[in-house]
Order: structure tokens, then sequence, then C-alpha cells
């Protein structure tokens, strides 16, 4: 027998390649694993909610995070964002009807993860995304319009409110909404910046109508945005894009 045999059939070189194959299953089992610790338990289709475990889902297990908070994953008793629809049919994976206020449904291009309800904090802990009222250091661009005092235009033409403040970003250094202050109302509406297109003297959202601005979901501080607020606030102005007027769900042909 050759230098390094075992037996007259084995011999280290297999011994490795076998240990290998072990190896390699292993790491795809742990893999497959721990890749669906978010999205469970599932919930079936249709209208039964039985909740779907085993494998793969792994045991749950928690982490610290950095601001000392502990995160189960998966957690068995998640909720999930309360969606306002129904199946049209009773058939499995019919699609969903939205039932009352189509641009809070949270369906469509208006669904939204249930992310943590606190302000996403900058590399000291505080919230990265304040008005520019108390946002100090930061201010537009001399180059650039100041859009406060505009009144904001809805789809249809109908202004909806006047722009109050800018929020930035101060980790991006960008502005991520407009503070919009509606007429009537005892309350102020983010509106996402990428809805948005600020003209010579006005502000056009194309997305919804200018009388549906003010149904936009509020924040529950002034002057901070957590991040299931920041989640609600874009999918209002998403859904917009599909059910702010009946001829947009409607079919092209």
């Amino acid at each position: 027998m050759g230098t390094g045999a075992i037996t007259q059939y084995v011999d280290v070189a297999q011994l490795v390649l076998y240990a290998f194959w072990a190896f390699f299953f292993g790491l795809i089992y742990y893999l497959i694993r721990e890749n669906h610790r978010e999205g469970y338990p599932m919930e079936t289709d249709g209208h039964a909610r039985g909740k779907i475990t085993g494998w793969p889902v792994p045991a749950p297990k928690t982490y610290r995070m950095h601001d000392g908070s502990l995160v189960v994953v998966p957690d068995p008793n998640k909720r999930e964002p309360e969606i306002h629809a129904e199946p049209n049919h009773s058939w499995i994976g019919a699609p969903l009807v939205p039932t009352g206020n189509p641009l809070l449904a949270g369906i469509g291009p208006g669904a939204f993860a249930r992310r943590s309800d606190k302000p996403e904090p900058d590399e000291h802990g505080h919230p990265k995304t304040a008005p520019l009222r108390i946002a100090t250091g930061f201010g537009i661009a001399r180059q650039d319009r100041d859009p406060r005092g505009m009144p904001v235009v809805g789809a249809d033409g109908v202004v909806g409110g006047i722009v109050k403040d800018l929020w930035v970003d101060r980790m991006e250094m960008a502005f991520r909404f407009l503070e919009v202050e509606v007429p009537g109302a005892a309350r102020n509406v983010l509106i996402p910046m990428m809805f948005v297109r600020i003209g010579r003297d006005s502000v056009k959202v194309e997305a919804v109508l200018g009388g549906q601005i003010a149904q936009a979901p509020v924040t529950q501080h002034p002057e901070q945005v957590t991040m299931f607020e920041d989640e609600k606030i874009s999918g209002f102005f998403a859904a917009g894009t599909l059910y702010a007027t009946s001829e947009r769900a409607d079919p092209l042909v």
C-alpha cells in the first residue's frame, strides 16, 4: 500500500473528501435555517390563519441590539401590519381588494413592514431625521429653491396644504420629508421627498389628490419619525399611485 493509505481501498485523501462533503452539507443546512429567521412563522392563504412552522424554521434566538434592547427571531408572537382588505374570490391566492380607504389598506404598492416603532438613531444615538428648525448646522443650498411657504398641489390641481418645514437625514445629508400644514386640520403631515416635485411657486404631488393629503398617517412626536411611521407614510403615498383614483386601478385595456 502507498504512503498514507489506511487500507487497500481507503486513503487519507478520500477521508478528507468525505469530511469536506460532510462540512459542506452542514454549512448549507445551517445557512438555510438561518435564512428562515425573518418572515416566519408564515400564515396560510385564504380565510384560514393557521401558522406554518417546522423545518427549516430554526428555534427562536435572542439578539441584544446596540441600544440594549432584545430582539427575538423568529418571533412566535410577531404581529403583522394590519391590512384592510379581503380576497375577491374564495380560492387560495385570490387577489386582495381594499376595504375602506384604499390608501390605508396596507396592500399592493401601499404594503409596509412592521419595523421598530423607534426613531432610527445616528452614531450618537440621536434620531437621525429631524426638521430643519432643530437640525442645527443644516440648511438649503443657495442655488436650490426653498419650498417653505409654497402650496402643495395634488394630482387634481387642488391645494392640499402649505409647506411648513423640511426634514433632513443628518447621516445621509439629504432631505427625507416635506412637512405640510393642512388647512382646517390641527395636524401636519409628512410627504416623502421622492413623491414631490418642487416648482417655481408650488410643490406638486402626483401620487395623491389634493384632498387626500390630509389623510396621510401622522407621527406621534412633532419632531421625530419612527421607522414604523416612515413605513406607513411611504406606503400611503405609494398606494396613491394605484388607488388615488378609480381610473388608476382599472386595467389599461
